[in-house]
């Protein structure tokens, strides 16, 4: 009996702790027991099982399926949003506010951040950023070559100098072509001091926010006449690709797929990005699931944030 009434008095500290919502100290006080005591039977309620934590998801999210992306990905984090339709603009806007807040939540001081400029997905991410009250960034680093079309150009520049003005951080522009017409022109552009300068910074990165996209480019890359020839896809599709991270494409099992196409992209490595402190990666649809999935087994996306079509897709 002696066990029945010791578990009998510590149940009683843990109905009053939990339930009744008294204080460690009135407690005590009332059990006449020091609080030191009254902490030891709440530890041991737990370890008895007398209390156990249940976790509730709330209505509108998918704990199920961020924990199998966790598990089968290796990943720090999984975001899975709700989403009324598998279509690309509803997704785009909803993982958009979805890393917007995980972004304003998680953001350190100090950063050093580098954005893929030409993601519909991460510009719909910093339409949802509040301003920070004080600076938190040191650097907002464009981590893909931006110039391109007249009239898409400013998308790659806005992306990242909004960025930085919300953050504090100062903006490091990459104002070169992503994809160069040829070896040669590349290491003509890589000889600018401002551009060795910027991505002189790929390497000190703390944080990474990217896009994951599909072999075959988006709308607003096209139009940036950023894209390689349709027999240069060709050729990277024979090779296996799937998708690409600021246009370093790999497999489907998360293999680098090298071409010499790769000598003509002005943009951050796939080895750069591995030494990063944190990866973000933004993405969704039917279309790039593939492609996501090939990214993920690359093992260099900390984080996902995608949405619940997608998430069990790739779960499955």
């Amino acid at each position: 009996m002696g066990r029945v009434n010791e578990l009998r008095l510590i149940a009683r500290v843990a109905q009053m702790y939990h339930v009744e919502g008294k204080r460690q100290s009135e407690i005590g006080e009332v059990m006449r027991m020091s609080q030191a005591t009254v902490s030891r039977m709440l530890k041991r309620a737990e370890e008895e099982s007398i209390v156990r934590t249940t976790v509730i998801p709330p209505a509108g999210t998918f704990a199920e399926l961020e924990t199998a992306l966790r598990d089968r990905y290796g990943l720090t984090e999984a975001i899975v949003i709700d989403c009324t339709e598998d279509r690309d603009g509803a997704i785009m806007a909803r993982i958009g506010e979805a890393a917007a807040h995980f972004l304003e939540v998680t953001l350190q001081q100090g950063e050093v951040i580098g954005v893929s400029s030409w993601s519909q997905t991460l510009l719909r991410m910093v339409d949802n950023i509040h301003p920070f009250r004080n600076a938190k960034a040191r650097h907002v680093v464009q981590i893909l070559g931006g110039m391109g079309d007249a009239s898409v150009q400013t998308h790659a520049t806005e992306l990242t100098a909004r960025l930085a003005k919300l953050t504090g951080g100062e903006p490091r522009l990459l104002l070169v072509q992503g994809i160069t017409s040829s070896r040669e022109a590349k290491l003509v552009m890589l000889a600018d001091p401002v551009v060795r300068g910027t991505m002189d910074l790929f390497g000190r990165l703390t944080l990474a926010i990217i896009g994951i996209g599909a072999v075959e480019p988006s709308e607003l890359l096209a139009r940036s006449g950023n894209v390689f020839s349709k027999q240069e896809m060709a050729l990277l599709h024979e090779a296996g690709a799937v998708g690409e991270i600021s246009f370093r494409f790999y497999d489907r099992e998360g293999n680098p797929v090298q071409t010499p196409l790769n000598d003509r992209v002005i943009g951050i490595t796939l080895e750069d990005l591995r030494k990063a402190n944190r990866v973000i990666a933004l993405a969704g649809g039917q279309a790039k699931t593939d492609a996501i999935r090939g990214a993920l087994k690359l093992g260099i996306i900390d984080v996902l944030v995608t949405d619940r079509f997608t998430a069990a897709r790739l779960a499955d």
